[in-house]
């Protein structure tokens, strides 16, 4: 799992510090107020490596920067894909960003979600939401390698049928025989025929072996609640339940203390955590 990493002086270096210039090749509206950027750097280098669960510090200039989860493909190293929800000052105006603009790059940071370790195990991804943009490497990961992983399902949540993201991966994904893919709603509109209710319900009939499973959720902090409860009344150990808590992160170094979370920051020892690293604090509301 990839940090920041110090230099020889217990300093951050300066490559993590100064944001390097990308320029927007793509704009890819999702719903309504999420959309994703495709980013090539402005210096023309061709590689730039991420673990999947990391994610950059994106700034917008003038107005400020945010954590955004890397969303793209981890074999496409010539391009970035962030995807994110216009809710704040920085994120909106990201939204109004045209092809051919700037941003700027810090990164990346943060732990990754157990690609490798889950080798051999079958492998259930639940996103609620947004929450699928951080697993959405994983995806791509693991079927580029599929011979290395038992089954693979996908459970994913939103609160109506027009919040779905990414429908055509999700199409193809649904089509494949060797991954299961399920989509939820938590309120049917128009010509939706699928499943209602919220991704919880998917988990008590989903196929997977809940002694060789390694399961990797993201979504709303009371989702995940839920879906670790779920997951433990399937016998899924704790140790085997993997968390994405991105919340309140701000610097991505662990310098202004906005993602602490009892003795953790988010930034530096996350955002990527077994359930069993949160238990003890997980459920307290006042952190």
């Amino acid at each position: 799992m990839a940090q920041a990493k110090t230099d020889k002086h217990g300093g951050i270096p300066a490559e993590l510090m100064a944001p390097e210039p990308f320029r927007i090749h793509r704009v890819i509206r999702e719903t309504d107020d999420t959309f994703s950027l495709e980013l090539r750097p402005v210096s023309g280098r061709n590689e730039f490596h991420f673990q999947p669960g990391q994610f950059n510090m994106l700034y917008v200039f003038g107005v400020g920067e945010v954590p955004i989860s890397i969303s793209g493909d981890p074999e496409r190293t010539d391009t970035l894909v962030h995807t994110t929800r216009a809710v704040g000052n920085v994120t909106k105006a990201m939204k109004s960003l045209k092809i051919g603009d700037v941003v700027g790059i810090r990164g990346p940071f943060g732990t990754a979600w157990p690609v490798n370790k889950a080798e051999g195990n079958d492998v259930v991804l639940v996103a609620g939401g947004i929450g699928l943009a951080p697993l959405k490497p994983v995806v791509h990961h693991i079927l580029t390698n599929r011979g290395r992983y038992g089954k693979v399902v996908l459970l994913y949540g939103t609160r109506t049928p027009n919040d779905i993201l990414f429908r055509k991966e999700l199409k193809k994904w649904r089509s494949r025989l060797d991954m299961e893919t399920h989509i939820t709603v938590d309120r049917a509109m128009g010509s939706w025929h699928g499943n209602v209710g919220v991704v919880t319900t998917l988990i008590g009939k989903a196929p997977f072996d809940r002694t060789a499973c390694t399961a990797m959720v993201c979504g709303p902090e009371i989702m995940m609640r839920y879906t670790v409860l779920a997951m433990q009344k399937r016998g899924v150990k704790d140790d085997a339940i993997y968390l994405s808590m991105e919340r309140n992160m701000k610097c991505g170094l662990g310098f202004c203390g906005h993602c602490q979370m009892g003795s953790l920051f988010i930034c530096k020892d996350g955002p990527v955590f077994t359930y069993s690293e949160l238990a003890g604090i997980f459920t307290k509301r006042e952190l």
